[in-house]
């Protein structure tokens, strides 16, 4: 009887040594997340105006699984642009991890980056 208390104490012992589960649910990123911050995102972008002496950039947005870009924002020059690409980063670390929870694949062609952007009517647009 006394083998069967030994082994229950080093059982329970053990148990209170496992290692914490790397997929708690607590650090999951879901799509909710990134469609509310891609959303908050814009909304930022969509707070200033564009004209032709201000003038239009772009920022590469998102992180394919395969790598490489999603697609490209386009903003006006007025931006705080420090601001704007802290809350991109913010954005593309949340997408890359996303990615490797959920094992994400896309068709790793690459998003070649515009050439041209200018404001056009008050948009900022895509020329070439």
């Amino acid at each position: 009887m006394k083998w069967f208390f030994k082994i229950a104490a080093i059982f329970v012992l053990l148990q209170s040594f496992q290692c914490s589960d790397s997929n708690d649910s607590s650090n999951l990123i879901t799509s909710a997340q990134l469609a509310t911050k891609q959303q908050e995102i814009q909304n930022y972008i969509n707070s200033f105006s564009c004209s032709e002496s201000v003038g239009c950039s772009f920022i590469a947005f998102g992180d394919k699984p395969c790598g490489g870009t999603r697609t490209y924002l386009l903003f006006s020059n007025s931006v705080d642009l420090p601001k704007l690409k802290t809350m991109v980063a913010d954005y593309n670390e949340m997408d890359k991890a996303y990615n490797i929870q959920t094992n994400a694949i896309s068709d790793c062609m690459y998003q070649l980056p515009p050439t041209e952007v200018k404001c056009v009517n008050g948009v900022c647009t895509i020329i070439k």
